[in-house]
């Protein structure tokens, strides 16, 4: 039986989750200890930070801000213009992107600041995203590496000692206490949360004709140069209450363009708006751990009392972990087709990172489907 908490729905089965003796996971008790901070004195650190990178001589960017155009750095553009800074925008163009955002970056560039955006080579890109759903199952790794490495990179470059990143995932959906509270990305941040899942850049190399050559633009600056530029990268989300939703409203009134639907595998129409990828992405952390992006956005609506959390359950059962036939109505097979495989070989790989403990089988232990390949978890909720 999977364990689930008494107060969201989020399950035992998330890494770096904890559930404490009353029931509840990690991730709620974070944001009740939100509810005691002062977010005044916050906002007053924010502006001292501000004030101390802001070039006064007007000769250089006042930070860097990476953007994927979707709601949150379009809301933390938003607010820096705001605030009087002069960023630098900085894009990682993400491994299958979307017409709606390729629109949503453009937006970005009409709001009045400079705009960098960088594109790894598709080709080496489609060879890794193949070769990391197949070892890893998880078709996103070099995403989840270049938009932390890609701005860094170009900070440095630059000398812009300040990124402005959005929230720390750590506390938004529950992890370990202490980078729970951090407020700066740091290395070590990056290496053990960024989602590189024990993966070096430098095992790629010598990979499916990968080359370390291919690999500038993955790779993290060293100590040296970051110590150099004096690097700091902070979380926007320490200092100010962070709110996907609450960003995606602000943001939609600044030209952000929202999905007509529910995407697929979720409960909003605001996110993960971008990668063509994302819900492949998103079946298999469903696989692996029992829960996807429906869940995800159900707790956060539960925790901020937009939902309670049995009209909740009803829709994660209706939303949560569908195959992934079509992504932001796209078919597929046409997605698979970028990274050279077959649905039948992309289902193999799926039941082979199925944990079988956390859905149905049969009585000779074959993962029971539905006629469109779905699956369905052993329990939903606590008996």
């Amino acid at each position: 039986m999977i364990t689930y908490c008494n107060k969201c729905l989020m399950p035992e089965t998330k890494p770096d989750l904890e559930i404490d003796e009353q029931g509840v996971c990690s991730a709620c008790n974070y944001f009740q200890r939100r509810k005691k901070i002062d977010w005044a004195v916050r906002k007053k650190e924010l502006d001292d930070i501000l004030a101390k990178y802001r070039n006064t001589a007007g000769s250089n960017y006042d930070c860097v801000i990476p953007v994927s155009g979707g709601k949150d750095s379009t809301y933390q553009t938003v607010r820096m213009l705001k605030l009087g800074m002069n960023p630098l925008c900085v894009t990682s163009t993400t491994c299958s992107l979307s017409d709606i955002g390729r629109r949503n970056i453009d937006n970005i560039k009409k709001l009045g600041v400079d705009y960098l955006e960088v594109t790894t080579n598709r080709v080496v890109r489609h060879k890794i995203n193949r070769l990391c759903l197949t070892t890893l199952g998880d078709i996103s790794w070099p995403e989840h590496v270049t938009i932390f490495t890609i701005p860094v990179r170009i900070a440095v470059q630059l000398n812009i000692p300040l990124l402005i990143w959005g929230e720390n995932s750590q506390n938004e959906y529950g992890g370990p206490a202490a980078d729970a509270d951090n407020n700066t990305l740091s290395r070590r941040w990056l290496e053990e949360f960024g989602g590189l899942l024990g993966l070096r850049v430098s095992d790629l190399v010598g990979q499916e004709g990968i080359e370390k050559r291919h690999l500038v633009q993955f790779t993290y600056p060293s100590d040296a140069e970051l110590q150099r530029v004096g690097v700091t990268g902070l979380f926007l989300g320490y200092y100010l209450p962070w709110d996907g939703y609450h960003n995606s409203v602000i943001s939609q009134g600044y030209g952000f363009e929202t999905f007509p639907s529910f995407v697929e595998g979720s409960l909003a129409n605001y996110e993960n708006l971008d990668n063509y990828h994302t819900g492949i992405h998103d079946y298999f952390k469903f696989l692996k751990y029992g829960f996807g992006r429906a869940t995800d956005i159900a707790c956060l609506h539960i925790r901020r009392g937009r939902m309670q959390r049995a009209d909740a359950l009803e829709l994660v059962r209706r939303h949560d972990g569908k195959f992934p036939w079509t992504y932001l109505g796209r078919p597929l097979e046409d997605i698979l087709e970028e990274i050279d495989m077959t649905v039948d070989e992309f289902v193999t790989i799926c039941d082979r990172f199925t944990n079988k403990k956390l859905f149905v089988r049969d009585a000779k232990g074959r993962l029971v489907k539905d006629r469109h390949g779905n699956l369905t978890k052993i329990n939903y909720d606590n008996p």
